[in-house]
């Protein structure tokens, strides 16, 4: 789990990776999403709700280091446009942002910050959502290949089935969001796991697989899209 934590957030020190490390990301999601749902709880508070949100935003950015939100701007810079497949890849390694990342940054923001403004905070909400978000993460790393020449830092996780981190990180992450917010939070995990994995399936359409930069935009998806679902008055 170590070494889960220190992939998915700038804490847990200097563990690199292994073939083991994806079997703990719905676990380590989980764990971020009771951090970033206790802020939001505690925020609330304090201060009206819309600050509260805006300050769950930034805890996020920052307990996460802001890796899956590179990962969003990348790769809409890469996969949106109308670009020969290894051009997409070139884009994407590129540190500068093109009008379709800026875009889909803001159009996001703005969605989480709405959505948790209009909610009652819920702890063990967040903790599903987030859970889910790194089970899709994990399936997608184990189920498809790795889409850049010559490798990169995810290639040392590869190896083993996706099937039993699906099957545990989903259940995981239906249960959290049920005992949570009821029916309303299994829905709103299961649009958000569906959503990130068709981010998943865009980058092995557009990429011919996965990088980490998909990965990451399908997280932030999926958990934007839980979150969208789960404050609608239904």
């Amino acid at each position: 789990m170590r070494r889960a934590i220190a992939f998915l957030t700038p804490l847990g020190g200097a563990a690199v990776p292994d073939r083991h490390t994806l079997s703990w990301f719905p676990l380590t999601g989980a764990a971020i999403g009771a951090v970033i749902g206790g802020v939001w709880w505690a925020t609330s508070q304090v201060w009206p709700a819309v600050v509260a949100a805006a300050l769950t935003v930034v805890a996020d950015l920052a307990i996460t280091g802001l890796l899956h939100f590179d990962g969003l701007v990348d790769s809409a810079d890469g996969l949106l446009p109308h670009l020969p497949r290894q051009r997409r890849l070139e884009v994407m390694a590129e540190p500068t942002v093109g009008a379709f990342g800026v875009a889909a940054a803001m159009a996001v923001i703005l969605l989480r910050l709405t959505a948790l403004a209009s909610m009652v905070p819920s702890v063990l909400l967040i903790a599903g959502v987030w859970c889910g978000s790194r089970s899709v993460m994990a399936v997608g790393a184990r189920a498809l290949p790795y889409a850049r020449p010559g490798g990169g830092l995810a290639t040392a996780m590869l190896g083993g089935d996706w099937r039993p981190v699906a099957g545990y990180g989903v259940a995981g992450a239906l249960a959290l969001a049920c005992l949570g917010d009821g029916l309303r939070g299994a829905v709103a995990v299961a649009a958000g796991i569906v959503a990130g994995t068709g981010v998943v399936l865009l980058g092995w359409r557009r990429l011919g697989g996965f990088t980490g930069d998909v990965l990451g935009a399908a997280g932030v998806i999926g958990e934007t899209v839980s979150l969208v679902v789960a404050a609608a008055t239904w």
